[in-house]
């Protein structure tokens, strides 16, 4: 941020909103406690007569309208990352006022990060798929609670599978000698029957956006991959955002957590586990897809029918990744490293092919 260069900073809340205003040549902003309403916001700003004002507020749960409303305005404003924001360890006074000029300070001085904002479009997908994760989420709770409650009243079905079509059948043809087990089995039954319904309904809503530029062109080079298929497609596509401003595939693991973490200092250097820092969606997807690299390379029937019609440059590099990704599990195999942990190194390097084949 060049130092002539005037910053508001806003501290945004569902009710109310602190402005922190910095001007050039100044080193403490001046605080004003503004209405929680777009239309206020943006007069206030517009009320400053500054030119090349540059304002910037904390992502958090009252999402991106802001940013949208002041950059259709011609107002610049960026969306800054709290996980990377600076802290002293000693503060211990946490204010609105006070996070505000904090924030004016510290985006002059270049110490922020701002995160991507996705258009509206992208953020409606995203949202869709992060609510069949809900549903997902809830459909296994709800099954866990049905399984259990059989289990304790010594119901045991002769599948071999649970949840496979000869599961299903048998629960159909359950009865219940009193009136409150019926109705507590039948209540579990409905939750089931409901969320299934619901997430069809989703993914039915999901195949619409895969044509929904320019998600459309992502999928289309994602789905070359063994592993990947139009959901998780999708997901990569919505949660990676605009895959060109990672300027090297380092950033993009960075971006996943999937990097070991390291503390070392002097002679001594220690590293644990995966950072699991960034966005954890993305992370679960490819770790979800890394499993399927532990076998041979190969083209499946699923498989041939994805790459009909798709870019050679992304099939090229779909087939590359086949090979060395299925030979770094096999390595990290033979030396003695666990399944999940070779799962977890290929997720990282298959990262780094999907920024690969999505900036080509």
């Amino acid at each position: 941020m060049v130092e002539s260069t005037p910053v508001v900073a806003f501290d945004q809340h569902a009710v109310s909103v602190v402005a922190a205003v910095l001007l050039p040549g100044q080193r403490t902003p001046a605080l004003h406690a503004l209405p929680a309403e777009l239309p206020a916001i943006s007069r206030f700003v517009e009320r400053l007569r500054l030119d090349r004002v540059q304002c910037c507020y904390e992502a958090g749960p009252c999402g991106f309208e802001l940013q949208r409303h002041l950059r259709a305005r011609g107002i610049g404003c960026d969306v800054i990352a709290p996980a990377l924001i600076p802290r002293r360890a000693g503060n211990r006074v946490k204010t609105d006022r006070r996070d505000a000029a904090q924030l004016a300070v510290l985006y002059r001085a270049g110490a922020l990060t701002a995160i991507h904002v996705p258009t509206e479009a992208e953020e409606a997908v995203r949202d869709l798929l992060r609510c069949r994760e809900d549903i997902g989420t809830d459909l296994l709770r709800a099954k866990h609670r049905l399984s259990k409650f059989l289990l304790r009243h010594g119901r045991r079905c002769p599948a071999t599978k649970p949840w496979s079509k000869r599961f299903w059948g048998w629960l159909a043809v359950q009865r219940w000698p009193l009136a409150a087990l019926e109705q507590t089995f039948l209540s579990y039954r409905r939750a089931i029957d409901d969320l299934i319904a619901r997430r069809c309904a989703i993914d039915a809503d999901l195949r619409e956006a895969l044509t929904i530029e320019p998600l459309a062109g992502r999928v289309a080079r994602l789905r070359c991959f063994r592993g990947i298929d139009d959901l998780t497609a999708l997901t990569i596509a919505t949660e990676l955002g605009d895959a060109t401003r990672f300027a090297a595939a380092r950033q993009v693991m960075a971006f996943t957590g999937l990097v070991p973490s390291e503390y070392s200092s002097g002679a001594s250097q220690r590293r644990g586990g995966i950072t699991k820092t960034g966005n954890a969606h993305l992370r679960r997807v490819l770790v979800e897809a890394a499993w399927h690299y532990r076998h041979r390379p190969a083209v499946g029937t699923r498989l041939r029918g994805r790459l009909h019609g798709a870019s050679p440059i992304a099939v090229r590099c779909a087939w590359t990744a086949q090979h060395r990704l299925h030979a770094r599990y096999r390595r990290l195999i033979a030396r003695g490293k666990s399944p999940q942990l070779a799962a977890t190194a290929v997720a990282r390097e298959l990262s780094a092919f999907v920024w690969s084949v999505l900036t080509q």
